[in-house]
């Protein structure tokens, strides 16, 4: 008689034998047989997996290919925020361009810049083109009722988000972040524009700083209560908001000491060397 330690049983449509270990001896013979489902669960397990990392991989680098990421289609709603600033920044220079459309803001933009006396002109015109958007009470309740909460994190939380909604038709693609603030601790009071369409579009560092980086800055800090800081980057002319944040003084700002753009035309019509140490718009 066959001893009751090797026995044969079938896996498949085929059998086989193998040998059970001691511990077998105590176990009831119809336990040791498992069914076919539970036999394949492992490689269908993997399937799947597989399949499910394969399509989150595929997504950015579609992305990637295609190019989407700066790409940024405005609505309804951001068509009637451009012209509004457009009309602000007209009513400020006192000219207007013949086209239309974004082009049509950015060479207002250049103008507003060209017409200042000084920087510090375009600054303060800069400023009271943004004060114009909002009525006079608002910001007066913002800066008293909503700042000081929470050490001023929620005004900081509450102006990102508004920024991240509201504002992706003048600078493209961006998104809310966490960033670290000042006491050690993050927040997520940050925005990250992926790659700014009003610098790319105006190719100039001093129209960023004066038109854009600084005014905004002082606006936020001077008329809602929040402190900001703009990181722009030259290179891949991404720019990164950090509400909550205190700017540098001008002399510490790296920002300012940014060269000219090898493709603004400002430096190009003036005949700028790239060569010089900083921008001298900015």
């Amino acid at each position: 008689m066959m001893p009751l330690s090797r026995f044969c049983f079938s896996v498949t449509e085929k059998s086989s034998c193998f040998q059970m270990k001691p511990l077998a001896l105590l176990r009831p013979l119809s336990i040791s047989v498992s069914p076919p489902s539970r036999l394949k669960l492992p490689r269908l397990f993997n399937r799947s997996f597989r399949i499910s990392c394969s399509s989150l991989q595929s997504e950015p680098e579609k992305t990637e290919d295609v190019g989407t990421r700066s790409e940024y289609k405005p609505g309804f709603f951001d068509d009637f925020f451009l012209t509004l600033f457009r009309n602000k920044m007209v009513a400020e220079v006192g000219w207007d361009s013949e086209k239309a459309g974004y082009d049509g803001l950015i060479e207002v933009a250049n103008r507003l810049m060209l017409t200042g006396t000084s920087n510090a002109d375009t600054r303060d015109a800069a400023v009271r083109i943004l004060r114009s958007l909002f009525p006079p009470l608002l910001l007066d309740l913002y800066k008293l009722l909503i700042s000081p909460l929470g050490e001023g994190k929620v005004a900081a939380i509450m102006v990102a988000r508004v920024t991240a909604i509201t504002c992706q038709w003048l600078m493209g693609t961006c998104t809310v972040n966490s960033i670290d603030l000042p006491d050690g601790s993050s927040c997520e009071s940050g925005v990250f524009v992926e790659r700014c369409k009003y610098l790319e579009e105006s190719k100039c560092v001093g129209i960023c700083v004066n038109t854009c980086k600084l005014p905004t800055q002082a606006f936020f800090k001077d008329y809602m209560g929040v402190p900001l800081l703009m990181e722009p980057n030259f290179t891949d002319y991404s720019c990164q908001f950090k509400f909550g944040v205190l700017p540098p003084q001008p002399e510490d700002d790296s920002t300012l000491k940014e060269p000219c753009l090898e493709a603004c035309p400002i430096a190009s019509r003036r005949q700028v060397s790239l060569n010089i140490a900083h921008c001298p718009k900015a």
